[in-house]
């Protein structure tokens, strides 16, 4: 069974100031620039907490919590609640809305089958991580997790919750609408409860970080008393049922830095590809993978050319796969450009992050890498549906590095949760 409490969160008060300078895009989506723009908003912007400009951040972080809730800066309810989590986004000229909760998510390894991961990791960020929970003892920013609510009894809740005025109506800094409800009514968390304990649910956003709060529930277990209601066995997480409407995946284009596209990687790709040359512009590469969503479709831009190619057959292409994988991700657009593609036609090698190859969101800022001479090639996919993440994960596979791009992100600063010493669920 899958287990989610509530909780009594530490959130900021009315004394740090208006909510849009305080709150902050997810840690890891933060650079140089606009780390320095956030802090320039407040002296209280979270992300003074979740990435610290300082030198030590890790103490920095924990002595900060510290002086910020005993200066009332940051206060903890007295109750547990579940938070509705309702975001509202235009995207390509298209509203939408996606609506989840915000909950403790009871911490489950992955052998235990009920909470699966989607998507292959790197080892550096889980260290941060986990350094961050030692010195805080908080979940500073939620996890991303998807599960089935075919029966539609939380997304009818939340909608009929919806109709009511919201704790926080917040606007980020990407113009997304954020709004939450504080739910403390015990009938309708059981409700909740009771809707998603028999479901398996799967990490959207953010593996690093349970695997971190694993690791670090672990250790905790070695280093001190505990029961099954100790807090660090739980994980602050957004959830959101799989059949919302507004969840919305976008794709990862894969820039390349070191490697060039020749003539004669071109002429191989014909072999195996309908290879046509494209107007080099983003509205038309993004035209030419739309209306082929239902085949296997990619661009490829070098700075002066622009390519659309169409799989012709994939049966051709599996000699160049791990045929013990499943259809379902040997279908995977980014399985085929990784190994047929780059691995097998273009012989890249192994493409290290950062090093070799970059993700970016937006077809223009993959473009204008190329154009700025950043990198060398882009080369640009169709998204993955959230159906078949799920798919993949039950069966165990792990799609590859940055295979999807669930938008919007959770914004952090809206909720904390307590895993200090003796705190119980």
């Amino acid at each position: 069974m899958v287990e989610i409490r509530p909780f009594r969160a530490i959130h900021f008060s009315e004394k740090a100031g208006d909510l849009k300078n305080l709150i902050a895009q997810p840690y890891d989506k933060i650079d140089q620039h606009m780390q320095k723009r956030l802090y320039e908003k407040s002296k209280y912007n979270y992300c003074r907490l979740t990435i610290p400009i300082e030198e030590n951040r890790y103490e920095t972080s924990k002595q900060r919590i510290h002086q910020w809730m005993n200066e009332d800066i940051l206060k903890k309810d007295e109750e547990p609640a579940i938070f509705i989590y309702r975001q509202e986004f235009e995207l390509f000229g298209t509203n939408y809305t996606r609506t989840g909760f915000i909950a403790a998510l009871r911490l489950h390894p992955y052998e235990e089958n009920k909470v699966l991961p989607h998507e292959i990791t790197h080892k550096g960020p889980k260290i941060d991580r986990l350094n961050m929970l030692r010195a805080t003892q908080k979940n500073l920013e939620t996890g991303f997790l998807l599960y089935p609510d075919q029966e539609k009894t939380t997304i009818n809740l939340f909608a009929e919750i919806a109709k009511t005025n919201p704790s926080i109506d917040a606007r980020d800094s990407l113009g997304v609408r954020n709004l939450i409800w504080r739910l403390t009514d015990v009938e309708k968390i059981n409700l909740v409860q009771e809707a998603v304990v028999d479901k398996q649910f799967v990490i959207a956003d953010g593996h690093h970080r349970y695997e971190t709060a694993i690791a670090y529930r672990n250790e905790r277990r070695r280093q001190e008393e505990w029961t099954e209601d100790s807090a660090f066995n739980f994980r602050m997480s957004y959830m959101v049922p799989i059949q919302d409407e507004g969840l919305i995946v976008l794709p990862t284009h894969r820039l390349l830095k070191k490697i060039e596209l020749t003539d004669n990687d071109l002429q191989k790709l014909k072999k195996f590809f309908l290879v046509s040359e494209i107007d080099a512009n983003a509205k038309n590469l993004r035209t030419f993978l739309e209306s082929n969503k239902k085949k296997h479709a990619f661009c490829v831009y070098d700075g002066k050319k622009a390519y659309g190619m169409l799989l012709k057959n994939r049966k051709a292409v599996i000699q160049f796969m791990n045929v013990a994988q499943s259809d379902e991700y040997l279908s995977l657009d980014v399985t085929i450009l990784r190994d047929v593609i780059f691995k097998s036609i273009m012989k890249t090698g192994e493409l290290k992050i950062d090093e070799d190859i970059i993700y970016v969101r937006w077809i223009n800022d993959a473009m204008k890498k190329v154009d700025d001479e950043e990198v060398k090639l882009a080369f640009l996919v169709n998204s993955t549906t959230p159906e078949t993440v799920l798919k993949i994960a039950r069966k165990h596979e792990r799609m590859p590095e940055k295979s999807t791009d669930f938008y919007p992100k959770m914004v952090s600063g809206f909720t904390m949760m307590d895993l200090s010493l003796g705190e119980k669920l």
